[in-house]
C-alpha cells in the first residue's frame, strides 16, 4: 500500500508560465533550477498531469559514482518506464535514440531532473543532448524538453551559458521559497486555530521550502514539530545541511559551509566575510559567493543611487535560507547529543540567542514576501525605482546607518521599513530608533521619508496612537489567512 500524495499547493504563476509552452507550435526546451527540496520536479509532474509525462533521474554523485553508473541508471528508468529493453552502452546517443521512440509524436513531457548528477562526470554528455535535441527531439513540436538541477552554477555555465544550447532554450525558470500566502495552506484546516505566531515559530526554521513545510504535523504544537524534524534522532533536518551541501557542492562543500556559517548573524560586506574565514579575496572567491547566490541559499543586496535609481558597487550578502541559519546555529554544535539521544531544553525561546536570531528569519520572511508589502502599501510595480536593505557607511561627513528595508518610488518617496520580530507587543521606543535611522540617512533635498513599521505579534495603544508611522503592517493577518484568493 503506497502512502498519499502530499496535496501540491502554491505556483500556480509558475505553472501558468509553463501552460503557455502548450499553445506553441513548436518543441520547448525549459530550464527549471533552484535549491534542493524547493519542490522542481513536483511543479513539473503537476505541470504534465494529463499528458504523456517521462521523468529520468540522475545518481546522486559519490566519490566511486562513474559516468557508466549514470547510463546504467538511466537505461534502468528507461526500461521501468516504457518497457523497452535495457541496453548497456558507452554512449548516451544509444539512449537518447531509445528514448525517441516513445516521445517521438503527441503532447510529451519530458523530465531530466538533476541534470549535473547526470553528466558532470562525462565530457560529452551534453554535446550528445544537444545533438539528441537537433536531430531527434524537437522533431516532435508538442514535446517539452524540461531540465531541471540544484546545482545552479554548473547549470549556469554548462548550458544557460554554453554556446552550443544558444537558441534552443525556450524560457529558464527559477523557483524560489513559496510566499507566506501558500505556507499557511499546509496547516490544513487546522490553520485557522493556530495563532500567527505559532506558525511563524515552524517557517523561522522552514522557511517556505515545500519539502519541508510537507512535514509538517499540525495536530502538534510548533515546539513538538521543532523537536521532532530538527532535535530527534532521525529527523529529515537533522541530517539535512550535509545532504543538501555534499550534493550541491561536492568536494568543495566545506569551503562554501565557512561562507554561510559567517553570515549567520547578520548581512556582510565581501571584504568581512573574507576576513572572517581568513580567506583573500580573489576571482574564486567572488566565484564561490556567486555559486551561494546563484543556489538559493544567499542574496547579493546592492545599495543604489537615490538620484539615478541605479545599483551603486556597495553591496551586502545575506544568508537567505531560513533552515540553514537555523541549523548552522542549534543543530549543528548539538549534533552528537542528539545523535545520542541526550539534548533537551525548556522551550525554544531558552535557546541561546533565540531572538537574534528570530529576528533575521523574520526579515527574511518578509523580504521573501515583498509583494505583500507593496499590496499593503498600495504601490504597484512600475512606481518602484528600487529597493532592498540598505545601508550607509560613516564618513568624515556622514553618519552610518542600516535599514532592514528601503523603498524608493518615482514620486520622490523613500519608505523606511522597520522588521521588528517581538514576543511581547512593540512599544514606543521603536520610534526613537527609527527617527534615528532617517535622521543619519544621507537622501537628495525635496525627497520624502515615510516610515513604515512591519511585525508579527502586535503593538501598544500608545505606538498606535502616536500617529508616527505612515503605515503599520501586520504579517499576523498573512500568516492567519486560510484562504490564499484574498491575498496578493
Amino acid at each position: 500500500m503506497t502512502g498519499k500524495r502530499p496535496k501540491f499547493i502554491g505556483r500556480r504563476a509558475e505553472l501558468d508560465d509553463l501552460k503557455r509552452f502548450l499553445r506553441k507550435k513548436t518543441a520547448s526546451m525549459i530550464v527549471v533550477r533552484g535549491r534542493r527540496r524547493i519542490g522542481k520536479s513536483r511543479l513539473i509532474e503537476e505541470f504534465a498531469k494529463g499528458m504523456d509525462f517521462y521523468s529520468f533521474n540522475g545518481l546522486a554523485p559519490t566519490n566511486k559514482t562513474t559516468a557508466q553508473m549514470q547510463r546504467d541508471i538511466f537505461a534502468k528508468q528507461l526500461h521501468d518506464k516504457t518497457g523497452l529493453p535495457i541496453i548497456k552502452t558507452e554512449d548516451w546517443t544509444d539512449l537518447f535514440t531509445l528514448l525517441y521512440e516513445k516521445i517521438k509524436s503527441g503532447r510529451v513531457v519530458l523530465l531530466f531532473d538533476e541534470i549535473s548528477w547526470m553528466g558532470s562526470i562525462d565530457p560529452n554528455f551534453l554535446g550528445k543532448i544537444k545533438d539528441a535535441w537537433d536531430l531527434l527531439f524537437k522533431k516532435n513540436p508538442e514535446l517539452i524538453f524540461v531540465i531541471c538541477g540544484s546545482a545552479s552554477s554548473w547549470i549556469e555555465e554548462n548550458i544557460l551559458s554554453n554556446t552550443g544550447f544558444l537558441g534552443r532554450i525556450s524560457y529558464t525558470l527559477t523557483l524560489e521559497e513559496l510566499p507566506l500566502k501558500d505556507c499557511v495552506e499546509f496547516w490544513g484546516e487546522q490553520g485557522r486555530h493556530i495563532s500567527a505566531y505559532e506558525k511563524f515559530k515552524l517557517l523561522s526554521v522552514t522557511g517556505g521550502v515545500p519539502k519541508y513545510l510537507e512535514e509538517i504535523d499540525p495536530g502538534l504544537s510548533a515546539e513538538d514539530n521543532i523537536r521532532l524534524l530538527c532535535f530527534k534522532k532521525g529527523g529529515i533536518l537533522v541530517d539535512e545541511f550535509d545532504r543538501i551541501f555534499s550534493t550541491t557542492f561536492k568536494r568543495r562543500s566545506l569551503i562554501y559551509k565557512k561562507l554561510v556559517q559567517s553570515l549567520v548573524y547578520g548581512a556582510k560586506e565581501s571584504i568581512d566575510i573574507s576576513r572572517e574565514i581568513d580567506t583573500p579575496i580573489s576571482g574564486v572567491f567572488s566565484d564561490y559567493l556567486q555559486e551561494l547566490v546563484l543556489a538559493g541559499f544567499v542574496k547579493r543586496e546592492y545599495v543604489w543611487d537615490f538620484k539615478t535609481g541605479n545599483d551603486s558597487k556597495l553591496s551586502k550578502y545575506r544568508l537567505t535560507d531560513n533552515y540553514l541559519r537555523f541549523y548552522l546555529r542549534y543543530i549543528q554544535k548539538n549534533k552528537s547529543k542528539i545523535e545520542r539521544g541526550v539534548f533537551s531544553y525548556k522551550s525554544i525561546g531558552d535557546l541561546p540567542e533565540w531572538r537574534t536570531i528570530m529576528g533575521l528569519q523574520f526579515e527574511n520572511l518578509v523580504l521573501n514576501n515583498r509583494l505583500y508589502i507593496f499590496q499593503e502599501l498600495n504601490l504597484s510595480n512600475h512606481e518602484i525605482v528600487n529597493d532592498n536593505a540598505f545601508f550607509q557607511h560613516a564618513t568624515t561627513k556622514m553618519r552610518g546607518c542600516q535599514i532592514d528595508y528601503l523603498i524608493q518610488t518615482k514620486h520622490n518617496t523613500l519608505y523606511i521599513c522597520e522588521i521588528k520580530f517581538s514576543k511581547n507587543k512593540i512599544g514606543l521606543e521603536v520610534i526613537d530608533e527609527v527617527k534615528q535611522k532617517i535622521n543619519r540617512l544621507m537622501r537628495p533635498k525635496g525627497m520624502s521619508c515615510r516610515p513604515v513599521l512591519i511585525h508579527v505579534n502586535g503593538i501598544t495603544e500608545e505606538l498606535h496612537e502616536s500617529d508616527y508611522f505612515s503605515n503599520i503592517i501586520d504579517m499576523n493577518k498573512l500568516l492567519a489567512a486560510h484562504d490564499s484568493k484574498e491575498h496578493y
